[in-house]
């Protein structure tokens, strides 16, 4: 038995997540290769990379490639962007059509450009747009539809608990919150303690997400919040096993240790050669740098190295740099 005992599975309509530890969604980072990691990792639940409605209905290519799934994900819930109601709905359709097996609305995103064109967290301004956007996407698919929200605009308008309380008149079947207003970004800390305002104002299942790290940051967020499961973005960098390794903590109160050096180095490299399948050479290497910094970090040496892997362009380089970084790290352990 855990220390704050162990999570139930969480029904979603049909979808049932037997782990209720899930990897956020993360423009730039929650892509394919990075999901499909994190699930095979133990993860209860991974969610795409936000995708803009209006891009998705123009059929962007860097759109379809955002929203590339494959059945070791499964589920899979896809997030959508957007503030037209029916343009929601379409982009909606579409993932059901393409094997999502639930879709999430984005009411959350902090960043400027999505914030102007009146989407992501700018909707917790206007509940009453917001509830058309809602209702649009839940009528358009037979997929359960859940919602990703924070706690408000600002610390004068915290208005989360009837956003939710909305959400679930309307059909949404789960809402997830993260513990900062629009203008902390991300700066600041998250509060915990606000999310159980939004528990206690819904009957549907509430995930708590935000600055967490950590097995003890996994246990305090459930505390104060009373969520019935987490949400883990950053914390993810560079550590795709931290999802299952913090469900395991709950389910057993055991702390994992970090896989061994011979472990990463698979780990990464596996996660670099899904990279370059997805994106190719080219792109995949720039895309790549980001995950090996993340990865490294924090190891003897891993400045210099992230140093010479940023200055190279060719992949069969980089795979080598990384091969031979982790072999000194084992052969100075062996000594």
């Amino acid at each position: 038995m855990s220390e704050i005992g162990h999570l139930a599975p969480i029904d979603v309509g049909p979808v049932r997540i037997a782990e209720p530890v899930m990897l956020a969604p993360m423009s730039g980072i929650s892509d394919l290769p990075f999901r499909r990691l994190v699930k095979r990792q133990g993860a209860g639940l991974v969610v795409s990379e936000m995708i803009a409605s209006q891009a998705l209905v123009r059929n962007s290519r860097k759109t379809l490639r955002m929203l590339s799934s494959c059945a070791e994900e499964f589920p899979m819930a896809v997030q959508l962007a957007g503030c037209e109601p029916t343009v929601m709905a379409e982009a909606a359709r579409f993932n059901a059509d393409r094997g999502a097996a639930i879709i999430d609305i984005n009411m959350g995103c902090p960043v400027k450009k999505v914030v102007r064109g009146e989407a992501g967290s700018a909707l917790m301004r206007d509940p009453a747009l917001a509830g058309r956007i809602i209702a649009a996407v839940v009528a358009a698919v037979e997929l359960p539809v859940t919602l990703k929200i924070r706690t408000g605009w600002d610390e004068n308008s915290r208005n989360a608990p009837e956003l939710a309380r909305i959400a679930e008149d309307l059909g949404v079947r789960m809402v997830v919150v993260h513990g900062r207003t629009r203008q902390q970004m991300f700066s600041g800390s998250a509060d915990w303690r606000f999310i159980s305002q939004v528990k206690k104002a819904v009957t549907i299942p509430v995930i708590a997400n935000g600055d967490v790290r950590s097995f003890d940051d996994a246990r305090d967020i459930l505390r104060q919040s009373g969520a019935d499961g987490l949400m883990i973005g950053r914390g993810c960098y560079g550590k795709p096993w931290l999802p299952a390794h913090i469900g395991h903590f709950l389910r057993t109160g055991k702390r994992s240790a970090p896989p061994p050096l011979t472990e990463q180095r698979a780990i990464l490299l596996e996660h670099f050669e899904a990279v370059l399948e997805h994106y190719g050479d080219d792109i995949g290497v720039r895309t790549a740098r980001k995950h090996i910094g993340w990865y490294t970090k924090g190891l003897p040496g891993s400045a210099a190295f992230r140093a010479e892997v940023n200055g190279r362009a060719d992949s069969a380089t980089v795979r080598r740099l990384i091969s031979d970084y982790f072999g000194r790290l084992l052969d100075r352990r062996a000594v």
